[in-house]
């Protein structure tokens, strides 16, 4: 099975074939929409060199999903990614991503939110928060150097709809942390190179959208598309499996040049079989 792996060939190469492109010709059906995302995933697959050995086929299937969801394959915009993972049974495949950015762009995109909003509270700052009337009152530090070297002590988010609805939560930092502690293995264990310890804003703020936006928040069909298939491989007849975190490429990770990471599949419960999540575990 592993030489039949090793014998398949590279991205660069199969997408050039006749086969990948009907297939996607077909998905798409505008050629000049085709070319363009032919050469817009080439160009994110050349600049990760773990990418480039990922199953050809995992690649496309989850570029074909961002495409559809109508977002960016490139890094720099992250508003999803295709991250390279071990799989005990398929060898290397890329993991389909969804993105800090592509979460916003996704919620905004429905047309329902007039507001949108996480941040981070510094020590100091919060005066109270009220969570039976969802009201907080804060006193902002207006030096953003100096706000940005004040320790942390929680997190906030809150939505607005059009119509005036309003939803928020508050988690302290250290609800966070046991979050963290909770469906990251990696984060418990401290091994240095979890999202969780290189940016643990950066992951606080997509836990609080997905705690806020899955539990109250309107989802468009391409949202809900898109928090099904997070996290996961998805393969070439449409199907997904979530890899076993256990088998994580930590050189491909460290590839991903973003300030703004997302939850992945670390922060699922350690378990030896693939396995679907809850969007509460998230």
């Amino acid at each position: 099975m592993n030489n039949q792996l090793q014998t398949k060939p590279k991205f660069s190469i199969a997408i050039q074939t006749d086969a990948y492109k009907k297939l996607i010709n077909n998905t798409l059906g505008d050629p000049k929409r085709a070319s363009k995302f032919i050469a817009s995933i080439s160009s994110a697959v050349a600049t990760n060199p773990q990418l480039q050995l990922c199953d050809a086929g995992s690649i496309l299937s989850g570029a074909l999903l961002g495409e559809a969801l109508n977002l960016s394959p490139s890094p720099q915009l992250g508003q999803y990614y295709l991250v390279p993972f071990n799989d005990k049974q398929k060898g290397k495949v890329a993991q389909f991503q969804l993105g800090y950015k592509g979460y916003i762009q996704l919620a905004i995109r429905s047309g329902q939110y007039k507001k949108l909003n996480v941040l981070s509270i510094k020590e100091g700052e919060l005066i109270k928060y009220d969570p039976l009337n969802e009201e907080i009152e804060v006193k902002l530090i207006e030096d953003e150097e100096v706000r940005e070297k004040t320790k942390t002590i929680g997190y906030y988010a809150m939505f607005e709809y059009v119509n005036g609805f309003k939803k928020s939560m508050y988690w302290s930092k250290k609800k966070m942390e046991n979050h963290a502690i909770t469906y990251s293995a990696g984060y418990r264990a401290k091994k240095g190179y979890t999202f969780w310890e290189k940016d643990f804003d950066g992951m606080a703020y997509k836990t609080m959208l997905r705690q806020l936006i899955s539990k109250w928040g309107i989802m468009s069909i391409d949202m809900q598309e898109a928090l099904t298939k997070d996290m996961a491989v998805v393969n070439t007849d449409g199907s997904y499996d979530y890899v076993d975190n256990k088998e994580v490429n930590i050189e491909a990770v460290a590839d991903i040049q973003t300030d703004e990471v997302e939850e992945t599949q670390e922060d699922q419960k350690v378990d030896n079989q693939p396995k679907k999540v809850s969007l509460d575990e998230l």
